[in-house]
């Protein structure tokens, strides 16, 4: 790579981090663990949901392949929780990437 391409990918970066962080940090409230707990609550709960959907299609399958309305509801399950682990790993990027401000508590 030349000099040329990495002050460029440089400036890109340095220009990304700004952009984001002027659109993004207005809108959302400095983050502390405190307000962190119900959105990880929510994803715990999904993943529950989810876990126990599986475990109820295979308790009732006597071992055979479960239904077309079964997989369903297991897939609905998993597309609730993947988008809410998704949406959650965008915001930790975000706080990784010093676009959104944090709230330290001191125990």
């Amino acid at each position: 790579m030349t000099i040329d391409s990495n002050r460029l990918l440089l400036e890109l970066e340095k220009l990304r981090r700004e952009v984001n962080r002027e659109v993004i940090n207005p809108a959302i409230p400095a983050l502390s663990i405190e307000a962190l707990k119900p959105m990880l609550s929510m994803i715990a709960q999904c993943r529950k949901d989810y876990l126990c959907c599986l475990l109820d299609i295979a308790e009732h399958s006597a071992g055979k392949p479960p239904g077309e309305e079964q997989v369903a509801r297991l897939r609905a399950y998993r597309e609730t929780y993947d988008e809410l682990v998704n949406a959650a790993n965008a915001l930790e990027t975000a706080v990784q990437r010093d676009y959104l401000d944090v709230r330290v508590s001191r125990r």
